[in-house]
């Protein structure tokens, strides 16, 4: 009965968690389309920001108001996992998506996007994360002081750059639906906008902590390795809301805005978060944590030199990112650490 009831809870937070993914994906489109903003600018800003922002506050109260070198870890860990996620899990998974919408015949198996917001999204992600890279491995507080003011002056310019992006038409997407919270209105307020975004993302993080609280309970009852929770489960539910509004707009031929919400926010995920790191720790990264780093940035590495050699992403070759989170996984369950 106690299982059962557990699986009960799992069923609710992903009904929960596509609820608020809905009234999220609806209510930011609106506010782009009120604010005559384009496209990439939506994806890459005001979803990435709105969902990246609940989880990025799992850091800032681990470092500076937490007690302990346990507390501190906890910070690094949450700053170091979603990039990792994002880069060798959650794109490919985009990929493998893309072609089972396609064999469905829901659409073609081709991301219809403007590469050159993608080669810009991965490019400030890459340096960022080199950035942070170097400072891993050179203990100099003025250097990583240094760089965390870089990092968070190269977000603002790379909003800048976003905002003032001309908008283009959406190829293959669907025609933008009435805002749920006024149905028959065809000029929303950005009161109701914002209510409906609010309690979309309000949404998404009760999914996504109930998410937890039930994979945490079923893996207690069963007796599932702790090792495997920490690196399947709960990395997962943090990034349950990116992935929920991605895996939508896709369905919906809004690849724009679905691979703008990853690349969104791995450019934010390796800037804000990343400072918070360099400015309120010694940034002293064991082996474990500095190979997440590494094995995001050959992913982005290939999958900015895919765009780049043939303008455009092979579903078959972005998905192949994933082999290298299985391997970690693989590494750290056949090593115990």
């Amino acid at each position: 009965m106690t299982v059962l009831l557990y699986v009960g809870m799992f069923v609710a937070s992903v009904v929960i968690t596509l609820a608020g993914c809905h009234l999220f994906t609806n209510g930011i489109e609106w506010l782009g389309k009120r604010l005559h903003i384009s496209e990439g600018a939506v994806g890459s800003v005001f979803a990435a920001v709105g969902t990246t922002l609940p989880e990025t506050s799992i850091p800032i109260i681990a470092i500076f108001f937490g007690a302990g070198r346990e507390q501190m870890e906890v910070g690094l860990g949450a700053i170091l996992g979603a990039p990792f996620m994002l880069s060798t899990l959650v794109l490919p998974i985009l990929a493998l998506l893309l072609v089972l919408y396609a064999k469905l015949g829901k659409r073609t198996a081709t991301f219809k996007l403007n590469y050159r917001e993608v080669r810009v999204d991965i490019t400030f992600f890459l340096i960022s994360y080199v950035l942070a890279l170097v400072c891993a491995v050179t203990p100099s507080r003025v250097l990583h002081i240094g760089v965390a003011v870089v990092l968070l002056a190269m977000y603002v310019y790379y909003m800048k750059l976003k905002f003032s992006a001309e908008d283009e038409e959406s190829e293959g997407g669907d025609e933008l639906e009435p805002l749920l919270f006024a149905r028959r209105s065809t000029k929303p307020s950005y009161l109701l906008i914002g209510a409906q975004g609010i309690v979309g993302l309000l949404g998404l993080v009760g999914g996504a902590h109930l998410f937890v609280t039930a994979a945490n309970s079923i893996s207690a009852e069963l007796q599932v390795s702790p090792l495997i929770l920490a690196l399947l489960i709960a990395p997962l539910a943090t990034e349950l809301p990116e992935m929920s509004n991605s895996f939508l707009w896709l369905y919906r031929k809004k690849d724009r805005l679905a691979v703008g919400n990853v690349t969104g926010a791995m450019v934010f995920q390796g800037s804000i978060p990343v400072s918070v790191g360099l400015l309120g720790t010694e940034w002293t990264l064991g082996t474990t944590a500095l190979a997440t780093m590494v094995l995001a940035v050959i992913a982005m590495s290939l999958s900015l030199l895919q765009a780049v050699w043939s303008g455009h992403w092979r579903p078959w070759l972005l998905s192949g990112s994933a082999l290298l989170y299985l391997g970690y996984t693989l590494f750290l369950y056949a090593h115990g650490s």
